[in-house]
């Protein structure tokens, strides 16, 4: 099941659920009947209703549906002159008897192939007012679930005694969404579901960019906020009366989702507790006092402190990062407790020893990253920096400069010391920070925040670096592409491509970590065994660790490709093979070789030469660090030129590609991508540049005004 939104956790206790399916989801735009969403319904409540559930339908459309028809036999039996006259408007309860027919026929039809039954139940408003009436509906709904029968309810429009039933809102219901709403309280339905067709309800029309879905609806917070658009193209009061449907089950007790009908999988997602739609729900309102900071707030808050930030001196920039780091060392023992907190609880919660590997801040850590950010501070500073000057004509000087991309957004899982890394990072390049780190850290990461925003002055605003600490804000981040300006994801293959996939922010990351050992004939073997070694398992879990390595055929009947795996497995490490390495030393064969295993295991291969190592390289690696060990330096250059990575090593281990030891201080992540920042992304992967142009009152004037001279002159001039 997908993770459950906590303002939905009541799900699991629902059993009986109405669901009202609106005129636009049943119809197309030209009137006919929408057979595959229609389709699609069925099929979802078929599986609900093998699940258990108690489903009952409420269904618009049959007045739309008989006027098409109608309207149809009208022209077919029209004469040229009759067409020539005024053609009056049809009868609504002709429409409404007509349609009816048809409609239930395809519900009929539809539950048939899937082997449910359904059963058509017409209603009057006046109905209603029956207590008999009402004492009988019960008893026969109940009949019909019992036999696990789908009700399908629709108000009897052909016979009502409304005078207009697009118009006339009197009575006990005046609409099938009020209907639906009704009948959710008369059969105690535990959960009412509006479909329609847009996601939800928004804080403006759908239509409206500016508009916002509203995910949870207060009443006393949107109930003077919003502003409806059009009502729905067909049916009778689009969302205002579905709101006003929604908010009186909501208060009597029923919880209710609006959500879109034309997605194929709602309903079901709405059950699972997945966050789509709006809820309204009748303790809505004691949630909102704790609601974190909108993400667009968030986001803009950053934005203004960080250009605080860059206002600030060189010197007032160091200072802050010194006494981030001075305050990291006089909180280490808080910072470990909540560690240890969160080690503990993925413990008992069963996770995987590489995460928690990744997730405990050994002793030192907190030391170590202290040395960092000063490492950090004292570098020259980034902010400022005349790239490139330019003489453009006598007086005009263009002067190339570097500058703070803007606002970051960081997604990382389980590594708490990302965190700290990235937000000094942060602060050096002057940019905005939004971080969100994975749910095991969570204390860790809330106690490193805290003391990081705390050592930062009020003049700049320790809001220029929001800590996320809901899932649920994510999606409304990544639509943020106004205000922030990149993503960073530091985590698995699947968090990588969901982010990808979900906004238009530029992302920079990488999705897999790869990384490939060659040992050629010509290496020296006692080195081959320090390095392969060290690759493996000095930090498993890590994205530069060795995943594969490959060694040159001569190798094996030399023996060193024995050697190489004794030692491996002495040290624990779990092997795999390609085809070859598998069938010679009787080792299991690897699933594939594109596969990254963050933990004390490796594939195997054996290849014929540099070239077919290169190869393999290209088909199965992430583009992360590939590594060559030979004492041929002709074959070591052919490597070095020829494998298209962001790192490529000759006789160094692969684990020396990072931030820290790559000198740059620290790293927000290990780039593969090709655009703006490769390999290890330090404060230069975090600035754009910005052109400064010097003139002392020149103008173009057709290019007449200026003679042009673009002569390169030293930056320091």
């Amino acid at each position: 099941m997908a993770d459950i939104d906590t303002t939905r956790a009541f799900v699991k206790d629902v059993k009986r659920v109405v669901i009202k399916v609106g005129t636009a989801v049943v119809t197309r735009n030209d009137g006919r009947l929408a057979l595959g969403r229609l389709g699609a319904l069925c099929e979802q409540v078929k599986e609900l209703n093998s699940q258990g559930y108690e489903v009952i339908l409420v269904t618009s459309g049959a007045v739309g549906l008989g006027r098409q028809r109608l309207r149809y036999r009208k022209l077919v039996n029209s004469s040229f002159a009759d067409l020539q006259k005024p053609q009056l408007e049809l009868d609504g309860k002709a429409c409404a008897a007509v349609g009816q027919n048809s409609l239930m026929a395809l519900y009929d039809s539809l539950f048939n192939e899937l082997d449910i039954s359904s059963a058509q139940l017409l209603v009057t408003d006046s109905d209603f007012r029956d207590k008999d009436f009402r004492k009988q509906l019960n008893e026969t709904v109940r009949s019909l679930l019992s036999l696990k029968v789908i009700p399908i309810f629709n108000e009897n429009d052909a016979i009502s005694t409304r005078k207009a039933p697009y118009e006339d809102s009197s009575g006990i219901f005046w609409d099938n969404d009020s209907l639906a709403a009704l009948l959710a309280l008369e059969l105690k339905a535990d959960l009412l579901v509006l479909l329609s067709d847009v996601e939800g309800l928004y804080s403006g029309p759908p239509s409206d960019p500016k508009s916002k879905l509203i995910h949870t609806y207060v009443k006393e917070k949107h109930q003077g906020e919003i502003t409806f658009g059009d009502k729905s193209r067909v049916g009778r009061g689009g969302m205002t009366a579905k709101v006003k449907a929604a908010v009186n089950a909501a208060y009597a007790g029923i919880p209710v989702v609006i959500t879109s009908g034309f997605a194929a999988e709602n309903i079901i997602k709405v059950l699972q507790g997945q966050r789509i739609g709006t809820l309204f729900h009748q303790d809505a309102h004691l949630w909102e006092p704790t609601k974190e900071v909108g993400a667009r707030e968030m986001a803009v808050a950053a934005r203004e402190c960080s250009r605080r930030l860059q206002a600030l001196s060189s010197q007032e920039r160091k200072k802050i990062l010194l006494d981030i780091a001075d305050a990291l060392e006089a909180n280490e023992k808080l910072i470990a407790a909540e560690n240890e907190a969160d080690v503990a609880a993925a413990q008992q919660a069963g996770y995987e020893k590489p995460l928690i590997s990744r997730l405990a801040l050994k002793p030192g850590k907190i030391s170590n990253l202290a040395k960092s950010i000063r490492v950090l501070a004292n570098m020259e500073d980034p902010i400022g920096r005349v790239l490139k000057k330019t003489q453009l004509a006598d007086g005009l000087i263009l002067e190339k400069t570097s500058s703070p991309l803007g606002v970051l957004l960081i997604v990382f899982e389980s590594r708490p010391d990302a965190l700290v890394q990235i937000a000094s990072l942060a602060i050096r390049s002057g940019n905005g920070l939004l971080l969100k780190g994975g749910k095991e850290a969570k204390r860790s990461n809330a106690i490193l925040h805290k003391v990081i925003t705390e050592a930062i002055p009020d003049t700049v605003g320790g809001k220029v670096i929001g800590l996320v600490t809901s899932r649920d804000e994510i999606p409304d981040l990544l639509k943020l592409d106004d205000v922030i300006d990149l993503v960073i994801p530091r985590g698995s293959n699947k968090l990588v491509s969901q982010i990808k996939s979900s906004t238009k922010i530029p992302v920079l990351g990488h999705a897999d970590g790869i990384c490939h050992v060659y040992v050629d004939k010509s290496a020296d073997m006692d080195m081959a065994k320090r390095l392969v070694l060290d690759a493996k398992i000095d930090y498993p879990a890590a994205c530069n660790a060795m995943e594969t390595l490959l060694v040159h055929k001569d190798l094996v009947q030399t023996g060193a490709l024995n050697e190489l795996i004794v030692d491996l497995r002495v040290e624990g490490v779990i092997l795999y093979g390609g085809p070859r390495a598998s069938s010679l030393f009787n080792i299991p064969q690897a699933s594939s070789f594109h596969h990254e295993y963050n933990s004390m295991a490796c594939t195997v291969e054996i290849v014929d030469d540099v070239n077919a190592s290169i190869d393999h390289i290209h088909r199965h690696g992430s583009a992360h660090t590939d590594c060559i060990i030979t004492e041929d330096q002709e074959i070591a250059g052919i490597f070095l030129r020829q494998v298209d990575s962001a790192a490529v090593f000759h006789n160094a281990s692969t684990r020396f590609c990072d931030g820290a030891r790559f000198g740059l201080g620290a790293e927000v992540g290990i780039s593969t991508s090709r655009i703006h920042a490769r390999g290890p992304v330090g404060v230069g992967g975090l600035l754009t540049t910005r052109w400064i142009l010097k003139g002392s009152g020149q103008v173009v004037d057709g290019d007449k005004g200026v003679v042009y001279t673009h002569k390169d002159i030293p930056v320091d001039s």
